[in-house]
């Protein structure tokens, strides 16, 4: 397995997020690619994931990543079981800010249908998101400590989307998965049709 590593100087100075601001030493561990995927696993243990006690933090980076069908949502569950089963427990909260090109409509919002109190079901990372040829998803989701068999499993998001309707789309998420089991799968998929392209790495936080 390759391994890449990247200081948090070089974070810092390939992008101005400053959500990511603090990180330690970055460790890639999978890059997943899609090509029309129902959806996009990762469990620890096969095809040389890692996703247990080896980091204490856990981030997905979301690049381009592309829906087969107009106007939906990309979302992720969580598993205790290997994937067998993505149906943890999570409590959530979501806001969004929103502005179209031709500057007619903006908003700043709570989205409180896409939050979750106590929700087994999969957590909506950003909706309306456009299948048009330039149209994609973009951002990352933080998993702190998925190992833990002590706390529940804090949850952080940031994502942008190109959407439907011609504007951009932010939005931002926490939470918590709700199981003092070990986190050791996690998946992710549309709300409707394929992942048509783009891709997800997985990177371990020193």
């Amino acid at each position: 397995m390759s391994i890449v590593k990247l200081n948090n100087n070089g974070v810092k100075n390939a992008t101005a997020f400053g959500s990511i601001t603090g990180l330690g030493d970055l460790t890639l561990i999978k890059k997943i690619t899609a090509s029309s995927s129902a959806s996009i696993s990762f469990v620890d243990g096969a095809s040389a994931v890692v996703l247990d006690s080896t980091y204490k933090e856990y981030i997905f980076y979301f690049n381009n990543i592309h829906p087969a069908t107009d106007n939906t949502t990309f979302t992720f569950n969580l598993s205790v079981d290997g994937g067998s089963n993505y149906n943890v427990a999570k409590t959530t909260t979501v806001i969004r800010a929103f502005h179209d090109e031709g500057n007619s409509s903006t908003e700043l919002d709570y989205l409180d249908g896409l939050d979750l109190a106590q929700g087994t079901g999969v957590q909506a990372l950003v909706e309306n998101i456009g299948n048009g040829n330039d149209e994609s998803v973009s951002g990352f989701l933080r998993l702190f400590e998925p190992s833990s068999t002590t706390f529940v499993k804090h949850l952080i998001w940031e994502v942008t989307s190109y959407g439907s309707s011609n504007a951009v789309n932010i939005q931002y998420g926490a939470g918590y998965g709700n199981t003092t089991s070990a986190v050791d799968a996690i998946q992710f998929t549309m709300g409707s049709g394929n992942i048509d392209a783009g891709s997800i790495s997985l990177y371990g936080v020193n």
